[in-house]
């Protein structure tokens, strides 16, 4: 560790996690045969998370309109990733659930993303993946308890 590392600013980790996760929309797009967008990939977590979730909260969760997410949302019921049902509390509003099929779509998904990732994670030498490991988790716990501390349903797990 050189001496600008041992104690690193959080501007310097914000950098480079950033172009990490650069690296990983180059890696992900390659690994991906989607037959849908980015944007309707993140439809498709947020749901995975939010089973019955209505629109405008779909929307919200977004940082989109009502209308544009329908047209995502048709589009992913085109494919057969999404159904859309009547809400119990009310017979205007509909619920959406991600099927069988977008659940598997997104398995499948994973799966290739992770053998992407695996093919440089095999690469580094093994003390660089445990503290990258460490470094992983404890991002992860404390952006999580911030996003629920914000009451964010977009923190679900995205693409």
């Amino acid at each position: 560790m050189t001496p600008s590392t041992s104690h690193p600013r959080p501007d310097e980790v914000a950098r480079v996690t950033s172009e990490a996760a650069e690296l990983l929309e180059v890696l992900w797009g390659r690994a991906s045969t989607a037959p849908v967008s980015a944007s309707q990939i993140r439809v498709l977590f947020i749901l995975e998370h939010h089973d019955g979730i209505n629109l405008r909260s779909l929307a919200d969760a977004l940082g989109s309109t009502p209308p544009s997410t329908s047209r995502l949302c048709d589009r992913l019921q085109a494919v057969g990733f999404v159904e859309r049902g009547p809400s119990a509390a009310s017979r205007r509003e509909l619920r959406l659930r991600l099927s069988r099929r977008g659940r598997a779509f997104l398995e499948e998904l994973r799966a290739r993303r992770e053998s992407a990732l695996k093919s440089v994670l095999e690469q580094m030498p093994s003390a660089q993946r445990t503290a990258l490991l460490e470094g992983l988790e404890a991002f992860c716990a404390t952006a999580a308890a911030q996003i629920h501390e914000e009451g964010d349903v977009s923190g679900a797990r995205s693409a």
